[in-house]
């Protein structure tokens, strides 16, 4: 599936989610260990980024990293979390 068609049905999916989505009612505060998953689920996209970088599939790599990001800037944005996002040089 080419950039187009993907950007197309990611989009398309994340419109429907917006159609549908509901708070939970009751909803506790999430456990440490769930919390570690979600940080282990992050660290699995990092790694996913890594090996399409290395397979030269740039745009797959960004999706993954992007998936990363926003799980990290979710458990931030929830305060359940803290770190700074840092400026790292270009590579030539």
């Amino acid at each position: 599936m080419n950039t187009k068609a993907l950007l197309f049905k990611y989009i398309r999916n994340s419109e429907n989610v917006f159609t549908e989505i509901k708070l939970k009612q009751g909803a506790e505060t999430p456990s440490q260990e769930q919390i570690a998953e979600v940080i282990e689920y992050a660290k699995r996209y990092l790694s996913d980024a890594k090996h399409y970088e290395e397979k030269q599939q740039h745009t797959t790599g960004l999706v993954s990293v992007a998936y990363c990001e926003g799980m990290l800037d979710a458990l931030r944005l929830l305060k359940l979390v803290d770190f700074k996002w840092s400026e790292t040089k270009e590579r030539k």
